[in-house]
């Protein structure tokens, strides 16, 4: 089959329609083609999480306090939300083909200049300039992976673009770990250049491109877009340590992200050439998968940032011994990847494929809640193979269905709502998981304190330890250590609390979804997309 070569215009011809065994947009070697954008697509979703691991070094090293190196990560974050609503625009503008390799090598550059930065102001810069690169490419992956395969691949495919997605957060505490202890902490972002290089080859050798389409930007909804999403970030992420509404910057922040989002709405419904085509608000399905990647973001992104910190303070596991509790989590995701594809491929109805597999994740979360501090590894690696099994289940069918009654057309723009969705998500789960766990301590600790009294425990009595000097201060520091490690357990019980009960409501919206009337592996506008 023909293939696009380098000289390939952007404006190359419009895709055939689909029919069976014929992909959109064939290509010579689509396995070589599937490698590069799946390597592209995993070497940016490391980057949202390899860098945690390494910040006290990068503290140390850009001269920068606790409060402030943690720019490090939010402005990666903010840079990438405001960055992805674009996405379906440029596409159109310049051609799918043109902006994916753009963000390849502005990804590439701007890692190379992380590793090099020697301030933090030049880390932040260097970050945003990473996140932009970084917010085109999942969208545009996905949209890649759907046009190269025939209709009746598709779901497959899909599930091989899930499993990138949802095994990136996974690996990347544990390459981030073992890069910082063997080699340097600018490693973390080096470790892209050869594996960028190599992408960029294979995309400029083999990928096609979309037609151009000429649209008008939007220029003032997005302004209004991105300074709502821009403060709504700022907001979650400095929230817990600004004292949440107790700080004039939360509430200057709250009330800009609503007032611009409250604009941007009316805007939407009013504005003859919006920033997103109305259609895409109109479709149930869409919405409702929107919503459902919100939970995933909250469950997923929620959990990984709060095990690592556990699992290494309370359990006293190094980094890399966490990384590997954590990897069965990866592995139930690549089982159920593969087998809610081959379900949906079937013709199982993929509204009870997601329901079964929250149904999965929400078990997993309520096993965490019995979890105690004198345990071995086995619950670890047991809650966290059931909760991947769940994900598993539900990645795939949703992004099947939320594009089963979406035209074609719309593919890029739904795309980008989906990953836009699933990136607020996780900020906000993992925000309010920090807050219920610094408060819980807090109130933890006061709750537990009065047990350590003559009357609570025989033969603790703090007079006569205050009157042993510093044998006693010893004691009274042990017994503050013991107490402060039960009130960061209980604290942890209280996050995967809330967050079952977050996915266990969830679970009757699987109704709101639409069957569609083909199977979606065998449904060209809607198969795993």
């Amino acid at each position: 089959m023909a293939s696009a070569s380098p000289s390939t215009p952007a404006e190359a011809a419009p895709p055939a329609p689909p029919r069976p065994g014929v992909a959109a947009l064939p290509v010579r070697n689509r396995a070589l083609l599937t490698l590069g954008v799946m390597l592209a697509t995993i070497m940016q979703i490391l980057d949202t999480t390899i860098a945690n691991v390494a910040l006290p070094h990068m503290q140390t090293a850009l001269g920068a306090t606790a409060d402030t190196i943690t720019w490090v990560l939010t402005s990666y974050i903010i840079a990438t939300a405001i960055a992805i609503p674009i996405t379906g625009w440029l596409s159109d503008r310049i051609g799918s083909r043109n902006l994916f390799l753009i963000s390849v090598v502005g990804f590439v550059l701007a890692s190379a200049l992380c590793g090099m930065a020697t301030s933090l102001a030049e880390m932040v810069l260097f970050r945003i300039l990473q996140g932009v690169s970084a917010a085109f490419m999942n969208p545009l992956s996905q949209t890649v992976m759907l046009d190269i395969n025939p209709p009746e691949r598709q779901a497959q495919a899909m599930s091989i673009w899930g499993m990138g997605i949802m095994i990136g957060p996974i690996l990347g505490p544990v390459l981030g770990g073992w890069l910082t202890e063997n080699f340097d902490w600018r490693w973390v972002f080096y470790v892209n250049l050869p594996i960028g290089v190599f992408c960029f080859a294979v995309l400029w050798a083999l990928l096609p491109s979309r037609p151009i389409r000429k649209r008008q930007f939007d220029l003032f909804g997005f302004a209004l877009f991105s300074l709502g999403i821009a403060a709504l970030q700022l907001m979650l992420d400095r929230g817990q340590g600004e004292d949440w509404f107790g700080s004039t910057e939360i509430w200057i922040e709250a009330l800009v992200a609503a007032i611009a989002l409250w604009m941007f709405a009316v805007h939407m419904a009013t504005a003859r050439n919006p920033m997103f085509e109305r259609e895409l608000w109109k479709n149930r399905n869409l919405i409702t998968a929107i919503g459902f990647m919100q939970v995933i973001g909250v469950v997923m992104m929620a959990t990984m940032a709060l095990l690592p910190p556990m699992l290494q303070t309370l359990y006293g596991y190094s980094v890399l011994d966490t990384g590997l509790l954590l990897m069965p989590r990866g592995l139930g995701v690549l089982i159920t990847m593969f087998v809610s594809a081959q379900l949906v491929m079937r013709g199982v109805d993929a509204r009870w494929v997601v329901g079964v597999g929250l149904s999965m994740a929400a078990w997993s979360l309520y096993e965490m809640t019995h979890w105690t501090i004198e345990m071995n590894s086995w619950p670890f690696i047991f809650s966290g193979f059931i909760q991947g099994l769940g994900m598993g289940l539900v990645f795939m069918p949703l992004n099947g269905m939320a594009f089963a009654t979406l035209p074609p057309k719309y593919r890029t723009e739904g795309a980008s709502l989906l990953n836009l969705s699933r990136n607020i998500g996780a900020s906000v789960g993992i925000s309010l998981c920090t807050t219920v766990l610094a408060r819980s301590i807090q109130t933890s600790h006061a709750d537990l304190v009065p047990h350590l009294t003559a009357p609570g425990l025989d033969g603790f009595d703090p007079n006569l330890l205050r009157m042993m000097g510093p044998t006693g201060d010893s004691i009274m520091a042990m017994a503050d250590a013991i107490v402060n490690q039960q009130a960061a357990m209980i604290g942890y019980l209280n996050d995967f609390k809330a967050m079952m009960i977050v996915t266990a409501l969830s679970i009757p919206l699987v109704l709101l979804l639409r069957r569609p009337k083909t199977p979606i592996a065998n449904d060209p506008a809607a198969a795993g997309h």
